[in-house]
């Protein structure tokens, strides 16, 4: 059955009022910031002051900010577009950074705000130099599994995720093979483009 990955995706991080974590002597650095950053966001989606109409852009400014410390957006905009990173310039490459984070941001922030009290539980964490995995997975309201592995990549201090496996399909493959087919057939002002006008399909 497909799962559409991005509304998986955002359920892991986000719709988690009833997490299920690990004990404390189990849980990692990696799974303990991705809990800091799942609680800073249902504090803003609890907000009764920031639910209001008159506040959506509000709301949606402060979800943004509290995904961008926890998601770096620029690995994964290179790893999707992988061997044509290095011909861009780096003005190019900014350029595809901010689109391909508004991407992110602007087509699925309203999924974030729709939360259904989704369940998830937390599993193997490993860490290996400055990479690591967490296996999570979200339990739906109609008890349905979904399994989820984080990737993340350790900068300083944080752990900040590079990429999303959900149910074996990874968020950064899918936008490099559908990069790479609009590549293949046109330019890379196409791609731009596209990301322009925010017509690439949503992964499935």
């Amino acid at each position: 059955m497909k799962k559409n990955i991005f509304t998986a995706f955002f359920l892991s991080l986000f719709c988690l009022s009833l997490s299920l974590f690990p004990s404390s002597a189990l849980a990692g650095e990696p799974t303990n910031q991705v809990k800091q950053t799942v609680d800073a966001v249902l504090e803003v989606l609890r907000n009764k002051e920031l639910k209001k109409p008159d506040k959506t852009e509000q709301r949606r400014a402060q979800i943004r900010k509290i995904v961008s410390e926890r998601f770096d957006f620029g690995e994964m905009a290179k790893r999707s577009l992988a061997q044509n990173w290095k011909k861009r310039t780096p003005e190019e490459q900014k350029e595809f950074v901010a689109l391909y984070t508004d991407l992110l941001e602007n087509t699925y922030i309203r999924k974030i705000e729709k939360y259904q009290d989704e369940k998830i539980v937390y599993g193997e964490e490993k860490i290996e130099g400055n990479y690591a995995s967490l296996k999570t997975s979200v339990i739906t309201t109609k008890e349905v599994e979904i399994p989820i592995e984080y990737r993340l990549l350790r900068e300083g201090n944080q752990w900040r995720a590079y990429d999303v496996v959900i149910e074996g399909v990874s968020l950064v493959n899918n936008y490099r093979n559908q990069f790479n087919s609009i590549l293949r057939s046109g330019s890379y002002e196409d791609l731009v483009k596209r990301l322009k006008n925010k017509t690439l399909k949503e992964p499935t």
